[in-house]
């Protein structure tokens, strides 16, 4: 996606002061980051929440990020062209990459 707005040079990466070895020793648990793909309808959302729930049950902290409520949100403005699902998994990589960087699940 291009802009026509100029980028800001005063933007700056913020490292606060508890980090994700904080992170993990506060929640006993190193994170990861499961990535399920499939063809529409396959069932990777009812895994996606099934693992969330095993997760969850055995005192674990998970996040599941849904690509169809990240469609309503964050992806709101991508449709389903070769460009836009390039455009899709760049987002929800990064976002990906941040929560693994808090060391969570």
């Amino acid at each position: 996606m291009s802009s026509t707005v100029p980028k800001s040079s005063n933007i700056f990466w913020h490292d606060c002061l508890v980090g994700k070895t904080d992170r993990q020793k506060l929640l006993n648990q190193k994170g990861c980051v499961v990535w399920i793909t499939g063809l529409s309808g396959s069932g990777k959302s009812t895994l996606a929440c099934t693992l969330g729930r095993e997760l969850h049950t055995r005192g674990k902290l998970a996040y599941v990020l849904d690509g169809d409520n990240l469609r309503h949100g964050l992806n709101k403005d991508l449709g389903f062209k070769a460009e836009d699902r390039a455009e899709n998994i760049r987002r929800v990589g990064k976002c990906l990459t941040n929560i693994d960087k808090k060391g969570q699940t």
